[in-house]
């Protein structure tokens, strides 16, 4: 969506929208960490975000690559920065032809700053002089796909302080094609409402998108508003002067300063404010709080299905998924990107060659074996990781091999009752209440267009040990309403669905549209969530050591237990669900495993066979018998 539009539908709902601002990290943890923070802050309910331009090199490359993450794993809608600088022609289209496949279309496009060994700015060779030489480049190249945004200086840029020659460039920049204009941060709103009026008077009728820095300490304020060279009004100076050694107190002041500067603004006419967040969320969060912009119960945040979309090529009409990866987005994401087909914009055919298949993409545990150990420690019995469990509903840990991101609000109704489960050594992967009919507006439930109704049955998707899975069994045989599916991680499958096809377990009803069904469980997709889901428990497993209990434990674990999903197909009966489950409990719960007695390495080394003059190896540690 360009952002002329989401602009356009402002004005015309009265409704204010804003937007994010990101930069690529210097690190590989620093990247995986704002991919976390960026996912969270989607539920803010930006309308965009926009990521930085790192000139040359291996930070150019990570702007692309987040470009292509936020658009296609996160489905959020993203305007890409393109400098100049380090520019030639061939990686401007380069970087343009990433950004197109990516399914973007926005680019803010910037002359940049000179790089740091030289003093004053120069075009590369082949590249481009000034920004209005790109923005021709691209509306040439790709005609009306990419909206293109250009840069505003209501205080001036570095090295040009002419404000009348400075509003002639903005001028030609969008003669030649600009759609918009972002300015530089400012915190003088007079001055900002004088220079759009200069604006307007030079005829340029374009969205403008004023450019807003949250304060998150006093000293990193100070540092970007003198490398801004950006005024302070002094009554600001005044209220953050007395307070400048408590962060919380310089916080809790700044955000009601930046709140005022965003009503002034507001005030005159503008609809859409963009954020500088440093890649840091508390700062942007306290300021919306303060505006009273984030999502509530009257104003939710806009979302078409109840999980996020993809705006990635081939997958935008995407409408249906399998509820097996709602906490593996990306890897869902990832794996079904090559699938053959998307039929009736669906998620893609199970007689693709590439469907359930894992190599190729990546799906495994993520962090090192050391941070993993750190994050969820060394369990030594079962009690151990559903303590794990336990402590992730309860939102002491943000994440569990099975489960990307922090738990959400929505399994707040049903949360004592899965505490109860896991502490009984039943370990929940994945879960949802049954929803009767709440508005489509809901805070939590809500999802699709307004007057609507949506419904979901209470589903269960849980790690069984097999004693308790042979209890469990004839107990859902025995109720009517409960369908389920079960595998172990060498393929013992069993269950008493009464077809192969999908069976919906979420559903909306809108006026003047045909019943949505956009979450399903159905046998092939179970099955390929399957193997992810025993790779992750086994991947877990080998952040430990060999011969350590919990190295034992986990693959003890992974090797015996079912993955075991449950369907109560009445939604009208929310308990049911963990009604089957009563008096259940494993065994010997916090009995710590046995490990083997390690054999001597003479011992090891003399059963090696060999054959053909290769040692063969199961992959356990242990040579095979030829």
């Amino acid at each position: 969506m360009h952002i002329n539009e989401m602009i356009a539908d402002a004005e015309r709902t009265g409704q204010p929208s804003f937007s994010f601002e990101f930069f690529p990290p210097k690190t590989a943890q620093g990247v995986q960490n704002l991919y976390d923070r960026m996912e969270r802050m989607y539920d803010f309910g930006p309308k965009f975000i926009d990521i930085t331009w790192g000139a040359g090199g291996r930070i150019a490359e990570l702007t692309c690559d987040m470009v292509l993450q936020a658009q296609t794993f996160f489905g959020l809608e993203t305007c890409m920065h393109l400098t100049c600088t380090d520019m030639g022609e061939a990686k401007v289209n380069e970087a343009l032809q990433k950004a197109y496949k990516a399914g973007c279309t926005n680019i803010l496009a910037l002359r940049g700053d000179p790089p740091r060994e030289k003093e004053k700015w120069e075009a590369t060779e082949g590249g481009f002089q000034y920004a209005r030489d790109l923005v021709a480049h691209i509306r040439k190249l790709y005609g009306n796909h990419f909206d293109i945004g250009v840069a505003g200086y209501p205080e001036g840029c570095d090295d040009n302080k002419d404000e009348e020659l400075l509003l002639d460039h903005l001028k030609e920049k969008v003669d030649m094609g600009g759609t918009f204009i972002v300015t530089q941060m400012f915190y003088d709103a007079d001055n900002f409402v004088r220079w759009v009026g200069k604006v307007r008077e030079r005829g340029i009728r374009v969205p403008i998108v004023p450019g807003i820095m949250p304060i998150a300490t006093y000293a990193s304020f100070m540092r970007r508003a003198s490398h801004m060279n950006c005024r302070v009004p002094d009554d600001w100076m005044a209220t953050l002067e007395p307070i400048k050694n408590n962060d919380s107190a310089v916080r809790e002041a700044g955000k009601t300063l930046v709140a005022q500067l965003c009503r002034k603004i507001m005030s005159a006419g503008i609809v859409h404010l963009h954020f500088y967040t440093m890649n840091l969320a508390q700062a942007t969060r306290m300021v919306l709080e303060e505006l009273d912009w984030m999502p509530t119960t009257t104003r939710p945040r806009t979302q078409a299905l109840p999980w996020k979309q993809s705006l990635g090529f081939g997958r935008r009409e995407e409408d249906v998924r399998p509820i097996f990866w709602r906490n593996r987005g990306k890897s869902y994401i990832s794996r079904t990107q090559d699938w053959d087909e998307f039929p009736n914009g669906r998620w893609g055919d199970s007689r693709s060659p590439a469907f359930g298949e894992l190599d190729a993409y990546g799906i495994g545990l993520t962090g090192t074996n050391e941070s993993n150990r750190e994050k969820w420690g060394e369990p030594q019995t079962v009690k151990d990781i559903a303590n794990l469990f336990v402590r992730y509903l309860e939102k002491d840990l943000e994440s569990l091999p099975w489960s990307e991101a922090p738990l959400t609000s929505e399994a707040d109704s049903i949360k004592e009752d899965l505490i109860k489960l896991n502490q009984r050594g039943l370990l929940t992967v994945n879960s949802q209440p049954a929803v009767n009919g709440v508005k489509s507006t809901h805070p939590v439930h809500g999802w699709g267009p307004p007057h609507g109704y949506v419904y979901q049955k209470s589903y269960l998707e849980l790690l069984v040990a097999p004693e308790l899975f042979e209890e469990i069994l004839p107990r859902i045989h025995a109720h009517p309403d409960l369908s389920y599916y079960a595998v172990t991680r060498s393929g013992t499958y069993k269950s008493n669905a009464p077809s192969e096809g999908p069976n919906a377990v979420t559903w909306g009803v809108f006026p003047g549209k045909e019943i949505v069904q956009p979450t399903i469980v159905e046998s092939i997709s179970f099955l390929a969530w399957k193997d992810e889901a025993f790779r992750l428990g086994m991947d877990w497993a080998h952040c430990h050591d060999a011969n350590t209990p919990s190295r034992v434990l986990i693959e003890k674990m992974m090797n015996d237990w079912y993955l075991v999903n449950i369907v109560n197909n009445d939604f009208h009966q929310p308990k049911t669900i963990f009604e089957l489950f009563d008096g259940l409990a494993v065994k010997d719960l916090d009995v710590p495993v046995s490990v083997p007695a390690q054999v001597p390495e003479s011992q090891v080394n003399e059963a090696v066979k060999v054959t053909n003059g290769v040692p063969t190896n199961n992959g356990n540690g242990v040579a095979a018998s030829a």
